[in-house]
């Protein structure tokens, strides 16, 4: 049985990402120690809340996850996950946990935040192959700029701005939309990016 731990950071509804991720051969459970959550098999660092906060309840263990992540630890960031694998924001002071060096900075377009339906430019594979998932659901008004563009798996385009929608770094990838909110594509998905993670363990 894997263990797959949802780190909480107490800000919101994590319900449609629990449901995706349930498994018979899965053990899913939240826990709003990070800590704890690191002794997981897999981590998923959920898209809700907001960058100040999260790295508050992160409680000081920034330092600890990165070098787990570095040491291959699985782990899943999503949206606002894949953000706090930054080293900081333009959103709130706090830490990131930076395992991917850049920051994490405010949509400069007309339209912000970033809703609805846009389509992922993949460059690289992520499990071997390059996903299905041609269109993805985002809701953001901050992008990640990474230093070096290597860790970059897919890119975006909204308005004039275009930004890394899809990371990845040692067993962590991160991607900026919500693959739980993205149809059957989306999910299928997110269950392909986990399969291939647990083989990691």
């Amino acid at each position: 049985m894997t263990r797959i731990a949802v780190f909480d950071y107490g800000a919101g509804n994590l319900h449609s990402l629990l449901k995706v991720l349930s498994s018979s051969e899965r053990e899913i459970f939240v826990e709003a120690d990070l800590r704890a959550a690191m002794k997981a098999d897999v981590l998923v660092l959920p898209g809700v809340g907001a960058f100040g906060a999260a790295a508050n309840a992160m409680d000081g263990a920034q330092a600890d996850l990165r070098l787990a992540l570095a040491d291959g630890l699985p782990c899943l960031g999503i949206c606002l996950g894949m953000q706090l694998l930054f080293e900081k924001s333009e959103e709130a002071p706090g830490k990131g946990v930076g395992l991917i060096p850049g920051v994490v900075t405010r949509l400069r377009t007309a339209k912000v935040p970033h809703m609805g339906w846009n389509a992922i430019e993949w460059r690289a594979a992520v499990n071997g192959k390059i996903p299905d998932l041609e269109t993805a659901y985002f809701a953001n008004a901050y992008i990640c700029e990474p230093d070096d563009d290597a860790a970059v798996v897919a890119w975006t385009a909204h308005e004039n701005t275009r930004f890394a929608s899809v990371v990845r770094s040692a067993n962590t990838v991160g991607v900026q939309f919500h693959p739980e909110k993205s149809s059957a594509a989306g999910r299928a998905f997110i269950n392909e990016v986990v399969e291939d993670l647990i083989q990691c363990v």
